[in-house]
């Protein structure tokens, strides 16, 4: 987020106010009690070979190549799932987050979709973050509508950084946000000061317009405050806590950048971050080769964030999606190729974790045509575990506004009434 560049001269009060606020609208109360995490999976991810369905025989039979191995006695063996129940079992390269499934705050909910027909990546990537039906739309992304909610009250507080994206570009989901920034680290949070020296100015700035009163005046305190936070940030090296070791690579850093932030309290409520290249038509790989390094990135990266909010887990819930799921065979380039339904992953001690959520949807193919792309058949819409989410882990009170006129169903994915899994231990 790079604020606008201020000069030596310093504008006129009226000058300075409009650049300042972000916005006119109150935020939320107590803004970051509670932080979401959406990490998207983009491309597509084969769950299926995430989360595998060893007690399926049908799984192999289709999958004569590129199939997980069923789990081994011998618990050294890199090259087997791991068993986490009686039918499903990780990818070997999911190993840094067995301890969070078992502990109870890693939860997966299989058969998740949407009824998006097309198979095309930019549709049903639009309708998700959308939060729609589809040949429905709605205005902005369903993260922006779920902060608007959170934005209720006329004496609410506001933060510039109450959502993030890590990149260069907001996502659709955060479209319509009433404060949102797409950044690569808190560096580049700053006022750009042509002497250099950022952190005069924000001081010389707040001991000319502390005194302002009124909703305008408290938004330039509120942003010169958090101007003040940032500047103590950037004049420190960031170590993460517990020994925690991110990916060294673009989502690494941006999951670091994430527990950074949340850390400093800040007021940031949402968070998005993507891992590209899920698109696995040629060559996907078992325990080896193109997804096996992407599951192998995500996994560590979650595992490090889950090490590193040690602390602050109560406050963050992470989610991760993909727009639809790939087909239940492989195909003649030992891929797969666009399907429906998916495993859908969430992190955090709200999270009713250690269990396989969703009736498993089966491996048959239909026997009568279907409209668009083969696969995992959905039984859970999107929208169902996203509400659950919104309304036990996000503090949304009003979820109806988030997915207008849609029914969301119980999924059994966050404690029921908030109730954390430390409230229960």
């Amino acid at each position: 987020m790079q604020l606008p560049v201020i000069n030596q001269h310093l504008p006129s009060r009226r000058g300075f106010l409009r650049h300042l606020v972000f916005g006119r609208e109150p935020v939320v109360h107590n803004p970051g009690a509670q932080t979401l995490v959406v990490v998207f999976l983009r491309g597509g991810a084969d769950t299926l070979n995430m989360v595998v369905p060893y007690g399926d025989d049908r799984y192999y039979a289709k999958r004569p190549t590129l199939a997980i191995p069923k789990p081994a006695r011998d618990a050294e063996r890199d090259d087997a799932s791991i068993r986490i129940d009686d039918f499903f079992a990780l990818h070997p390269k999911m190993k840094p987050l067995v301890p969070l499934f078992k502990e109870g705050r890693l939860g997966i909910v299989n058969g998740v979709g949407s009824d998006n027909p097309t198979g095309s990546h930019f549709e049903a990537q639009d309708q998700i973050e959308h939060g729609e039906s589809y040949g429905t739309a709605l205005g902005g992304g369903w993260l922006a509508r779920h902060l608007r909610v959170r934005a209720g009250g006329a004496s609410a507080t506001t933060s510039a950084l109450q959502a993030i994206a890590i990149g260069e570009t907001l996502p659709e989901m955060l479209r319509g946000a009433p404060a949102a920034s797409a950044i690569r680290s808190v560096d580049e949070i700053q006022i750009s000061a042509k002497t250099g020296n950022a952190a005069a100015i924000s001081a010389a700035l707040s001991r000319m317009y502390g005194a302002e009163v009124g909703v305008l005046g408290e938004q330039g305190r509120q942003t010169i405050d958090l101007l003040r936070k940032v500047e103590v940030l950037r004049g420190k090296q960031y170590v993460p806590a517990n020994g925690a070791t991110y990916p060294d690579d673009e989502f690494g850093r941006g999951l670091r950048e994430v527990a950074r932030l949340v850390k400093a309290d800040l007021g940031l409520e949402a968070a998005c971050v993507d891992l590209d290249g899920w698109d696995t038509h040629f060559f996907q790989g078992t325990t080896g080769g193109m997804q096996a390094d992407l599951i192998d990135r995500l996994s560590r990266g979650l595992a490090a964030l889950d090490a590193d909010l040690n602390g602050h887990r109560e406050r963050v819930t992470t989610i991760v999606i993909t727009e639809f799921g790939r087909r239940l065979y492989e195909n003649g380039s030992v891929g797969t190729d666009h399907g429906r339904g998916f495993a859908l992953m969430a992190l955090g001690e709200r999270v009713n974790g250690g269990r396989v959520l969703g009736d498993w949807p089966g491996l048959d193919e239909p026997n009568v045509p279907v409209i668009g792309p083969g696969g995992m058949d959905v039984h859970v819409d999107y929208r169902s575990v996203l509400s659950e989410v919104l309304t036990g882990a996000a503090g949304n009170d009003d979820v109806a506004q988030v997915f207008p006129g849609f029914a969301p169903k119980p999924v059994g994915l966050i404690h029921s009434g908030s109730e954390s899994r430390l409230q229960q231990i």
